[in-house]
């Protein structure tokens, strides 16, 4: 037999006298990848020391000595010999393993030893930083920079994030459905939310979880945190579409609506009171913390015209706002990938003509609402198509579940039907006949315009007289590339339908309009059946 394996190995010891000491370092500074020696160190001490908090450890150069304000020496001026062969070593090691490393090393009477290397942990902007200056010293490639980035690490990089170097009080965590940081007061109502953001607060709107009445809410808050739902729940899309930080699903956290309060364990927070999260994280943290900007230029750039230069792929971008669509273009997108146009009819009165057309009970009602909508749908597509100044535009069309458009509060019942100056018992009985088993995958998408073609009529004019006028106000002359997607496609033959319905609505506003259009009809596959029909 073999035997018990065993490992033999010498011990070194940094706690034998002045002449001894123990380290942790790393090659380059983790929180903001500069390339500077960082680290820590104890003379007459072992490595549990350093990292045990039982003792004040020494900084290693003269450099972080000062920064600090320390009295003790670095290891630079109290051993500038050993200082200087660990510097030697920390350049082998870059150079060797061509990363940033963390290392542990040992002084055993006046003789380095070194215990460990491997790679560093970095935040996002060390990262960035490091990636970036290696490939300008040789260490690496332009390709090795890029595929050392992790997409969710540039993510946060677009957004506000907390301050590497301030304290917080962790509470509670969720899930990181929506990058960045903010710091508000605490609002549990959206009315609140969009009253005092008018006012100049800033504010953070926490919810058992939203629904689409919460939009103007969410739109005046910093950051959103619901207690339950996932990444894909309703409070995580329209969050990240906004660009705000949004932690989701955070169970620990208990919201009373009527007393005004959340709680955590032992930890009440009041209506008023700040509290912070970090979307990247999916982290609440009690209190104000301050965060840093996002930088655009600098490395960011320079990572970014290095992608330009390697990709084979286009990049667009989801948007429905013209807000949303100046930051794609400033950010180089190349058109818009997806506009859910249901996204555009989540506030106010848009919202109030988006349900009286779903709880209409014939055509005439659904046309009527149509038009309201129409109004509303062509002015916003004619902002997207000057913004992205002739790049394609894919317009999904409309694909609401229903269940989060039909109302549920008396209030809103009643808001719809005097709007549609109906009885309010019959928009009861209709919003109950709506209910679904399974929304998400009932009466929405292609199948609602296939039932009622009268809407997609309706978005398809939109789209081309959109695209009609977008194009007459062109200054710099470049035609408006329309896109209409169908949403949901299960089968051919529903595509057939509606591409109909879409070709005859062309051809009708190129005849009114006197003007030769750009467009194309598609569908995103999106479901089992259809991967398989295709």
């Amino acid at each position: 037999s073999w035997g018990t394996a065993v490992n033999v190995q010498a011990m070194v010891f940094g706690n034998m006298g002045d002449d001894c000491a123990t380290g942790v370092a790393f090659t380059r500074n983790p929180a903001n990848g500069v390339n500077e020696f960082y680290g820590e160190f104890l003379i007459n001490a072992q490595g549990e020391d350093v990292v045990a908090g039982i003792r004040t450890p020494q900084e290693l150069t003269r450099a972080a000595r000062l920064v600090h304000a320390s009295e003790l020496p670095s290891l630079e001026e109290a051993m500038p010999v050993i200082f200087a062969e660990l510097s030697t070593v920390r350049r082998r090691l870059e150079e060797h393993y061509t990363d940033m490393q963390d290392i542990e090393f040992t002084i055993q009477q006046g003789k380095l030893y070194m215990l460990q290397t491997r790679t560093g942990k970095r935040t996002a902007p060390a990262a960035l930083r490091v990636a970036v200056e290696m490939a300008k010293e040789g260490l690496i490639s332009k390709e090795e920079a890029i595929m050392r980035l992790k997409p969710e690490n540039l993510d946060q990089l677009l957004h506000p994030m907390l301050d590497p170097s301030a304290k917080k009080n962790v509470i509670a965590k969720g899930l990181p459905a929506s990058p960045g940081a903010a710091s508000g007061r605490v609002v549990f109502d959206a009315d609140e939310a969009e009253r005092l953001g008018l006012e100049g607060e800033s504010v953070l709107l926490v919810r058992i979880e939203t629904s689409p009445e919460d939009i103007h809410g969410i739109h005046a808050a910093k950051g959103i945190l619901t207690t339950r739902g996932g990444m894909t729940s309703h409070a995580a899309v329209v969050a990240r579409g906004m660009g705000r930080p949004c932690v989701s699903g955070a169970g620990s956290v208990r919201v009373d609506y009527a007393a005004k309060a959340l709680y955590v364990g032992e930890t009440t927070v009041k209506a008023g009171e700040m509290l912070t999260i970090d979307g990247g994280a999916g982290e609440v943290i009690l209190g104000e913390v301050p965060t840093v900007p996002p930088q655009m230029s600098g490395d960011f750039g320079t990572i970014m015209s290095w992608a330009d230069e390697l990709r084979r792929l286009g990049v667009r971008a989801n948007a429905e706002t013209p807000q949303d669509a100046r930051a794609a273009r400033e950010f180089g997108a190349e058109g818009i990938g997806l506009a859910r146009t249901e996204h555009m009819f989540f506030q106010g009165d848009r919202i109030v003509a988006m349900r009286e057309m779903i709880l209409a009970l014939d055509e005439a009602g659904r046309r009527e609402a149509c038009a309201k909508l129409l109004e509303m749908q062509r002015s916003d597509l004619i902002e997207l198509f000057t913004i992205m100044d002739g790049r394609p535009v894919t317009v999904r069309l409309l694909d609401p579940p229903l269940h989060e458009f039909i109302p549920h509060t008396e209030q809103e019942l009643a808001s719809v039907a005097a709007a549609a100056k109906l009885p309010l018992e019959r928009v009861r009985r209709r919003a109950a006949e709506l209910a679904e088993a399974n929304p998400m995958l009932g009466h929405r998408g292609c199948r609602l315009a296939v039932t009622y073609p009268e809407i997609c009529e309706m978005q398809a004019r939109a789209v081309f007289e959109a695209a009609a006028e977008a194009g007459a106000r062109s200054a710099s002359g470049r035609p408006p590339i329309a896109e209409v997607m169908v949403p949901l496609v299960a089968t051919v033959r529903e595509i057939e339908i509606l591409k109909q319905v879409i070709e005859d609505t062309a051809q009708r506003v190129q005849q009114e309009r006197g003007v030769k259009l750009t467009y194309r009809v598609g569908t995103m596959i999106e479901l089992p059946r259809a991967a398989l029909q295709a």
